[in-house]
């Protein structure tokens, strides 16, 4: 699932803050020059409207979104604070609007087919009435919410999220749903230390600085065996980060460009062995290469057959993938 949406140009803005803003639209390029996918292979992602928002999200947060001086603090852009309003919702949220978009459709298509990667989402430190940390929308959240509500026989989540930092988002919004499921693993020392919000973890793997591929892939396959083994869940959120890549400047771990591939393998064949659909979304990043390492990855994917891509789009625009799931 993509759009050209996803990707936040404007004046150079964007580089003012580490995450490489153009990523996804690069992830879809390496992947057709590979002759993996064409153009009739990718779900066009819509953007999620107000609507949708607010099965999850306060009206009173979406009303601040309207102020720049809260989009800047959320997304760390200092200079979107002079911008005025209707510029911001254009050039910075509705990317983002679009990529949440895509994550609630890749959650029906993953129902659906077995599996579904959105090539972008994974806003985990936004929840209901905050956002923080370059997350402006709870995908997450609101694609299990539509699914609970929408789609007949999903009513359990398992939420696996390896991006290096704690998912503290989705954390706050399912903190008493006993439907939900959260396994995350993260570097402990680095943002955003929600004490509060670790309280929903079911399954908590706090690393070290600069953990490495052996321990950190042990630990991977060890926790999510045991997490499916405790329950098995209609629907698995994999919250995908790379930004525990070895040199990342935010995430202070140190897994190799192989390490990620075969993270991401571990994942997925827990998931189709078990029969379980899967959503992938590609979160956290901040180095030119993960473009190449997200696509990598799912070239791997499809390589050992744990992913297909032949996909019929005609069905899927019959299956009602606008975001609002019917």
């Amino acid at each position: 699932v993509y759009s050209p949406d996803y990707n936040i140009t404007f004046m150079g803005l964007e580089k003012l803050h580490p995450f490489d803003a153009g990523k996804w639209g690069k992830v879809i390029n390496f992947l057709k020059e590979e002759k993996l996918i064409g153009d009739d292979l990718i779900v066009q992602a819509r953007e999620a409207t107000d609507e949708d928002l607010l099965v999850v999200h306060t009206r009173r947060y979406l009303n601040k979104l309207k102020w720049s001086f809260v989009v800047a603090t959320i997304t760390e852009i200092p200079p979107v604070l002079f911008l005025p309003n209707f510029l911001v919702q254009r050039k910075v949220l509705k990317p983002l609007r679009t990529q949440t978009g895509g994550t609630i459709m890749a959650g029906k298509l993953a129902v659906d087919r077995g599996w579904a990667i959105n090539v972008g989402g994974g806003f985990h430190h936004c929840s209901s009435d905050k956002g923080g940390g370059f997350c402006a929308y709870a995908d997450i959240t609101l694609a299990i919410k539509f699914l609970f509500e929408r789609v007949p026989g999903v009513s359990k989540a398992t939420i696996i999220d390896l991006d290096a930092h704690q998912g503290n988002g989705h954390e706050r919004d399912f903190m008493n749903d006993h439907r939900v499921y959260i396994m995350d693993v993260y570097n402990r020392y680095i943002y955003p230390g929600d004490g509060f919000a670790k309280r929903a973890i079911k399954r908590k793997v706090e690393l070290e600085w600069g953990t490495e591929d052996t321990e950190y892939l042990q630990k991977v396959h060890t926790h999510v065996e045991g997490a499916l083994n405790e329950l098995k869940p209609d629907i698995i959120v994999y919250n995908a980060g790379t930004d525990i890549l070895d040199g990342d400047p935010l995430g202070g771990l140190a897994i190799s460009p192989q390490g990620i591939v075969k993270r991401d393998e571990v994942v997925f064949k827990a998931a189709r062995s078990r029969g379980i659909p899967i959503l992938m979304v590609t979160s956290g990043g901040y180095q030119k290469r993960t473009a190449r390492i997200i696509a990598d990855s799912i070239l791997n994917l499809h390589n050992l057959g744990l992913i297909d891509n032949q996909v019929n789009i005609r069905n899927s625009q019959r299956t009602e993938l606008p975001c609002k799931i019917t």
